[in-house]
């Protein structure tokens, strides 16, 4: 029998539980305990990927958010995966969430593939992130449960024809980026925005950080935004220095407080947060029409929760 050690408290009570039943709970103990920044870094590079597929790209740019106010969609984003994820899919903050991001789905023709699509990131980028990265990786309960975590949340947005496991989830994500990854002006400017928000965090070294985050691009990426290809110095310092903090911290003591995305420093917020934010007033509230969009007038907030 392998030997077990304080580091694996976590992991053995995720092996208590059924990832088919249990798999809220394994789920979020894998994100607010186990790999709680590797989780935040791995989402953010999933959604990241998008923005390579020129109709997904090109929409966001046309909207304007994420290229003028990057910082408040990244808050809203985190905010608003958390609540579900924090709360349970079920609890009335987690279904506030999700009510809010399908009022703002509502108000573009987003067709179902690229709905699967966006899916297929949340589960396949996180596993491939702690493969490379993580100071463990995923169990097979852990692969499991967040399988079974985002078809609950996709069918919860009534996404689909979504896949049953993680391999029909890495083949959809695959054969999609082979298919539609593509360069597109209104991606690259999303992806310029992004790279600039991530360098606004590490001031005085912002442009540093915007290079090290063009190394943790796979080629199919970073050959879409049209980025020259990092230095192999520069790209084997970055990748080398994240497997050393992957084995650092395997040293360290189990979490005994959960983290949460909403605790993260990188959530600055904007006037308001500061006193607390109500979930029906994140994201989006578009009043007139971008192209590819319906001009529809927001629904009004439901009573804070």
């Amino acid at each position: 029998m392998p030997r077990t050690t304080a580091r694996d408290t976590w992991l053995r009570r995720i092996q208590e539980l059924d990832p088919e039943r249990d798999f809220e709970e394994i789920y979020r103990i894998s994100c607010a305990y186990e790999f709680p920044w590797d989780t935040t870094q791995a989402l953010g590079m999933a959604l990241y990927r998008t923005y390579a597929v020129p109709a997904i790209g090109g929409l966001l740019a046309r909207t304007g958010e994420l290229t003028r106010r990057p910082q408040k969609r990244y808050d809203d984003t985190v905010l608003l995966l958390d609540a579900s994820l924090e709360h349970g899919l079920d609890s009335p903050a987690g279904r506030q969430a999700q009510r809010r991001v399908n009022q703002m789905h509502r108000h573009y023709d987003i067709p179902d593939d690229q709905f699967r699509y966006v899916l297929a990131t949340f589960v396949v980028i996180p596993k491939r992130w702690l493969d490379d990265f993580g100071w463990r990786p995923y169990s097979p309960a852990e692969i499991r449960a967040s399988v079974n975590y985002y078809r609950a949340l996709g069918q919860r947005m009534n996404i689909k024809d979504i896949p049953s496991t993680y391999e029909e989830f890495e083949e959809l994500l695959d054969s999609y980026e082979r298919e539609h990854f593509a360069f597109d002006a209104g991606g690259r400017a999303v992806s310029d925005a992004t790279l600039a928000l991530v360098a606004s965090w590490f001031r005085p070294f912002g442009g540093l950080m915007r290079r090290a985050t063009i190394c943790l691009m796979d080629d199919p990426l970073r050959e879409s935004f049209r980025y020259p290809a990092p230095s192999a110095l520069l790209r084997r310092l970055v990748l080398g220095g994240m497997r050393a903090r992957g084995r650092l911290v395997r040293l360290l003591p189990p979490r005994r407080k959960p983290f949460h995305g909403r605790q993260s420093r990188r959530v600055r917020g904007y006037p308001g947060y500061p006193a607390g934010y109500r979930l029906s007033d994140l994201g989006t509230f578009p009043t007139t029409a971008h192209p590819g969009t319906s001009a529809t007038a927001p629904d009004p907030s439901p009573p804070r929760q």
